[in-house]
């Protein structure tokens, strides 16, 4: 109950609303008709407005009925979300999913479990929140986020549960018209250091994780998106995911640079993990999604 106000009142009015009659309501909510008149003139009564219409053949919602229906059907559902949201976590389920993503990881690879995390769980709240290189991990430890997906350097640490998901080949990439695109040569370390390098880094923490800087002109930068505009201005270089520039080299927007002696190259592919903290265990709605994750990407 709301002050004189019942949930079954509004379910009655949006009911009529719905069937166009009160025999009609009746015949669909089980009771007599008797019964669904008494309860549309204890509504108008309580709330000291007139809901129908009644000088016809059948009921019409005047103009108050018609807004009020509007904000009915608003109340059930949000009752509706609220005993589900209640029964699910009485099943273990959390009362909400917070993921942290680093800037590098691809969404592409996780919309399908997504969309499946959402069907499994269609009441579920999820956050999401993507920061600087590193952001992730930090919020895994401040207890902002359950689950995190992200790259992790140099390693795995101890109190992390980290499973590896995917891997991801960064490749030295500048724009067409870019000095360092116009060398007939692979590009020495020198070569680079006299140029801007974009770079994802975590903002609050400069120190932090980072992914093959060369030299010191070196510009920072949170998100993915932003560093490409400034990459296709012609403001710098970068290592990007290849998957992401592919379509722009195809097009000879950006050039693929060849670096003489490249450390990041030796290393390999960066590898995106889906990690929590060990302490801290995922409840029943990101341990599924993990393991649907984990079943889509092997």
């Amino acid at each position: 109950m709301i002050g004189s106000l019942t949930l079954d009142q509004l379910r009655v009015l949006v009911t009529i609303a719905e069937t166009g009659s009160f025999s009609a309501t009746g015949r669909k909510l089980g009771r007599a008709q008797s019964a669904i008149s008494q309860a549309v003139a204890t509504l108008e009564s309580i709330q000291g407005v007139t809901l129908f219409d009644r000088s016809g053949h059948r009921p019409r919602l005047t103009d108050v009925g018609r807004a009020l229906v509007a904000q009915a059907r608003s109340v059930l559902a949000g009752a509706a979300h609220f005993e589900a949201l209640a029964a699910s976590t009485r099943d273990g389920v959390e009362a909400e999913l917070a993921v942290a993503i680093d800037p590098l990881v691809p969404s592409a690879a996780f919309i399908d479990s997504l969309h499946a995390l959402r069907a499994a769980f269609p009441y579920l709240p999820v956050s999401f929140s993507t920061e600087g290189l590193g952001g992730a991990e930090r919020r895994l430890r401040r207890g902002d986020a359950a689950l995190a997906f992200c790259v992790l350097l140099p390693g795995v640490p101890e109190d992390l549960v980290a499973l590896p998901l995917l891997a991801i080949d960064l490749i030295p990439v500048v724009a067409a018209e870019h000095p360092l695109a116009q060398l007939s040569r692979p590009a020495t370390r020198a070569d680079l250091g006299e140029h801007v390098q974009l770079v994802l880094s975590d903002p609050s923490a400069p120190d932090g994780p980072s992914y093959g800087i060369v030299g010191t002109k070196v510009w920072r930068f949170v998100e993915l998106g932003r560093r490409m505009d400034f990459l296709t201005a012609s403001l710098g270089w970068c290592r990007m995911p290849e998957q992401l520039v592919a379509p722009l080299l195809t097009a000879g927007r950006l050039v693929r640079l060849e670096i003489e002696d490249d450390p990041a190259r030796a290393s390999g592919p960066l590898t995106i993990y889906a990690a929590h903290m060990r302490d801290r265990p995922l409840g029943r709605a990101g341990s599924w999604l993990l393991t649907d994750l984990q079943a889509r990407l092997s």
